[in-house]
């Protein structure tokens, strides 16, 4: 979506994100989004195994230690009121459930916690406050960018295909839950390969049944849906852009090229609608 609308001639002057869009918004206001789309571009499910350190002692299924090293060799040493343009990283404050805008201080750190996912991430502290992913609170941030001074607001939302038509299905018979096999009952036998095995079927799921994961993420993509399309209503941004990008999971990064091309396309519908708003605002 930003090299669209840069190749454009249209460069956004404020960013607002929350979680993977305040890496995204992160990384263009740093120049940095080379190095995103790079890395994105070569990951294959084996290597992004490689990135997931597993967290057997704390708050979050992950410690995200190894995801954190890649961002520092990019972004280690920047402070976010130093950046040539405004930039906020949403997040949420665990216990109070307040939103938090993160406008200062280390650009990493901010990013961490705007992406810490509850139960795969840990949580960040920052002042004092343990800091939980903002999808939470904020999953699409017009809000930030009005205050922000923004007087033409582009919203990116991922989630406009998720959970096209909610429905209530009445009187669903129940069925009888089969058995589970002894894989998931047992504890893994023999060597360290059986736990990685074990790890790898709670985390992307096996046979059909969702991983540990995708329970955790498909409940927080439905709490954040319902939450966007609320404060949606109350402050619609000026244009919209909807990348279909619902069947690409949480740890499909290795489809990141489909995922930048549905960006780009979607984008691309809305360059006019775009340029119109910017004429009418400079007229």
């Amino acid at each position: 979506m930003l090299r669209t609308l840069i190749a454009a001639g249209l460069e956004p002057d404020i960013v607002a994100g929350t979680s993977i869009g305040a890496v995204a918004g992160g990384c263009y206001v740093t120049g940095k989004l080379d190095g995103l789309q790079e890395f994105a571009t070569t990951l294959t499910r084996r290597r992004l195994f490689g990135f997931l350190d597993f967290n057997f002692g704390g708050s979050g299924l992950l410690t995200g230690q190894k995801l954190s090293a890649r961002l520092e060799t990019h972004l280690n040493g920047i402070a976010i009121e130093d950046m040539e343009r405004p930039f906020v990283a949403v997040a949420t404050e665990l216990g109070t459930g307040h939103e938090i805008w993160l406008k200062k201080g280390d650009l990493v750190t901010a990013l961490k916690a705007s992406f810490a996912l509850p139960g795969i991430f840990r949580p960040m502290q920052i002042n004092g406050r343990w800091l939980i992913d903002g999808a939470l609170v904020n999953p699409i941030p017009v809000s930030v960018c009005r205050a922000l001074g923004a007087r033409i607001v582009i919203a990116v939302n991922l989630n406009n295909d998720l959970f096209g038509k909610g429905s209530v299905i009445h009187d669903q018979e129940a069925l009888a839950e089969p058995p589970l096999p002894a894989t998931e009952t047992e504890p893994p036998q023999g060597n360290g390969r059986a736990a990685v095995h074990l790890l790898h079927r709670q985390i992307f799921g096996g046979k059909g049944a969702p991983g540990m994961s995708a329970v955790m993420i498909d409940a927080i993509n439905i709490t954040q849906d319902r939450i966007a399309r609320s404060r949606l209503a109350g402050d619609p941004p000026d244009i919209t852009v909807n990348p279909k990008v619902g069947g690409i999971g949480l740890f499909d990064f290795h489809r990141a090229k489909g995922a930048i091309a549905a960006g780009a396309k979607a984008t691309e519908a809305q360059l006019e609608e775009i340029r119109t708003a910017v004429r009418a605002l400079a007229a």
